[in-house]
């Protein structure tokens, strides 16, 4: 299967080309641009609200026990996290949420103040392509298996400031709860 990052990259590329042949200087176009800005952020939308709805009828009280890696720079260890997958997954459609805020923000920022009009079309296409490629989309909305790569916790894509991955694993579990201090002092 085709990695994610390579699939964004060519469609970035494609839009690009096409962006130049596209009259934004048409107040219709320009329009037809944003409407279609608009309705694939209202879909990503109701998708996040739908995988919310479904996580809270499932109802899943499974503990789920990770250790979460410490900040990048840090030497410090990382923290355990003993959780549910419901809290988990609770947790995960919140950053959904919040990053799709974000990336609308941006947008708002880079089109009506700096005037770009081009990155409507990349941005109608690539955060839909997302939201449909994460992690709890494809277990709650397609009823995919909590198995392999979508087993909790989820592995954190490789990005350039990513502070590593959770860990899973019974040794690295007892190694923080044994070693974690949970914020006493030293004296």
């Amino acid at each position: 299967m085709v990695s994610p990052q390579i699939t964004n990259l060519a469609i970035i590329l494609v839009m690009m080309q096409l962006a130049k042949k596209v009259p934004f200087e048409d107040p219709d176009v320009l329009m037809l641009v944003r409407g279609v800005y608009v309705l694939s952020n209202v879909i990503i939308l109701a998708v996040n609200l739908y995988t919310q709805a479904k996580i809270n009828s499932k109802k899943d009280m499974t503990t789920l026990k990770y250790v979460e890696p410490a900040a990048m720079g840090t030497g410090e260890e990382g923290k355990p996290v003993t959780t549910t997958n419901m809290d988990y997954d609770k947790g995960q459609v919140r950053q959904m949420f919040r990053t799709q805020l974000m990336g609308v923000g941006m947008m708002a920022v880079m089109h009506f103040y700096f005037k770009y009009t081009n990155p409507l079309l990349i941005q109608s296409i690539i955060p839909l392509k997302g939201a449909f490629e994460a992690n709890l989309v494809k277990i709650h909305l397609f009823g995919k298996p909590a198995t392999g790569d979508l087993a909790r916790p989820f592995k954190a894509s490789g990005g350039f400031m990513s502070q590593g991955q959770p860990k899973s694993d019974k040794a690295s579990i007892e190694n923080a709860e044994k070693n974690y201090r949970g914020g006493v002092k030293e004296e």
